[in-house]
């Protein structure tokens, strides 16, 4: 096993695909400022300095807003630090209903049942919803979270072109299974663009199969009029049919932790009893439930959070491509994250480090996190980012991707 090891993190070293975590530090009371770590084991760099953050997933800004760290700590205060057990034992508070209930009233769904983990989310409908007599078809691109699902859930898998419906049907004609999953996401988590929604919902109900749509990278984003920052789905005539399943996770823009899944009520019924990642799990702190059920109350009042996302992602793109001569170099997305295809792993690892020692802090996506020739930077546009803030991390990439072959 060691040397399988030692071989392992020779390859790695060699395609320049060694990670190691940043890590964040605060500096005052709401840990607005960060001093990103240095490589693992070198320590902490010297002073502090801020970064300009391109590469969280806190759309929003809330995950230090000091209205979720006050429900929170009023959560632990009431119900302690952690569940203690799994949701079926002693781990479900008013707390875990509450938020169910408003997580379905906001986006329009008729139940939501609440994971720990949006990754978990994943797995447990997934698995709950597969078997041997279940057809998966599924976009190319889907998150690492539903393909783990897919594997667990012994179900048949096929892949279509990404965003491709016509692809779709032809996986799903003549299937012998008695069951179907159609599963996508609605904005896609590293190119950042929109799965066409009804397209697929109208293959899926000709078809007789359940639309999966992971919201992970909508919720607290999309939506359009009056459901902006509700997901894509919401305000649809998706959000609230028995034939459409759609997850989310409570860590992005809602700034807490967790996931959730939201259908019908038979659905959720079916997940508490067959869903093991819900089953045998700890249940989610009451003080991540707690700050998620602020969020979605902040995202409602505050319409102009998810409205500063696109207008920051469109300042990122008008910014970055007439400079660029390249008019592929960043394309506008439907949501907060814009995607620069890098020429490799290396140029998109040294392109980052590049920007990183500028003080902007840019998500490097490479493989195995996306497959060889995708390799790409990933900037994200957060609603709290100021004029000022856009204007230097846009001086600073476009220096760095013009000296990029």
């Amino acid at each position: 096993m060691t040397a399988w090891l030692e071989q392992q993190a020779e390859v790695r070293e060699r395609r320049g695909l060694v990670r190691t975590p940043t890590v964040r530090v605060a500096n005052g009371p709401r840990g607005k400022e960060s001093v990103p770590g240095t490589e693992a084991g070198a320590g902490r760099t010297g002073g502090h300095r801020r970064m300009i953050d391109l590469a969280s997933n806190d759309y929003l800004g809330l995950s230090t807003d000091p209205r979720l760290a006050e429900a929170a700590t009023d959560a632990i205060r009431r119900w302690g630090t952690g569940a203690a057990s799994s949701r079926l034992v002693t781990g479900t508070t008013e707390l875990h209903l509450e938020l169910e209930h408003h997580l379905a009233l906001f986006a329009g769904a008729e139940a939501a049942l609440v994971f720990s983990s949006g990754y978990l989310a994943n797995l447990g409908v997934t698995t709950a919803l597969g078997g041997p007599g279940t057809l998966i078809v599924a976009d190319e691109h889907c998150h690492a979270s539903l393909i783990d699902g897919f594997r667990l859930s012994r179900s048949e898998v096929r892949e279509f072109k990404h965003n491709d419906a016509a692809d779709a049907a032809g996986l799903l004609q003549g299937r012998t299974q008695p069951r179907a999953l159609v599963v996508v996401e609605s904005i896609y988590s590293v190119g950042g663009d929109a799965a066409p929604l009804q397209e697929l919902f109208n293959l899926a109900q000709e078809h007789d199969a359940v639309l999966l749509i992971d919201e992970a990278h909508s919720l607290g984003v999309a939506g359009v009029g009056p459901f902006q920052g509700r997901g894509a789905v919401a305000g649809t005539r998706l959000a609230d049919h028995p034939g459409v399943v759609r997850t989310a996770t409570l860590s992005k823009a809602l700034g807490s932790q967790g996931g959730a899944v939201l259908g019908s009520s038979l659905l959720r019924e079916h997940l508490v009893n067959r869903s093991r990642s819900f089953i045998f799990d700890t249940a989610l702190a009451p003080a991540a439930a707690a700050a998620a059920m602020a969020a979605v109350g902040i995202i409602q009042q505050e319409p102009w959070r998810a409205a500063a996302v696109h207008h920051n992602a469109a300042a990122l793109t008008s910014q970055l491509q007439p400079t660029l001569g390249r008019p592929d170099a960043v394309e506008r997305s439907s949501g907060a994250v814009q995607s620069i295809p890098m020429p490799s792993a290396e140029a998109a690892l040294a392109a980052s480090q590049a920007a990183y020692a500028a003080g902007v802090q840019v998500g490097c996506f490479r493989p195995p996190s996306v497959p060889d020739g995708v390799s790409r930077l990933r900037l994200t546009a957060r609603a709290n980012l100021t004029p000022t803030d856009l204007d230097h991390a846009c001086t600073v990439l476009r220096d760095i991707l013009e000296r990029t072959p």
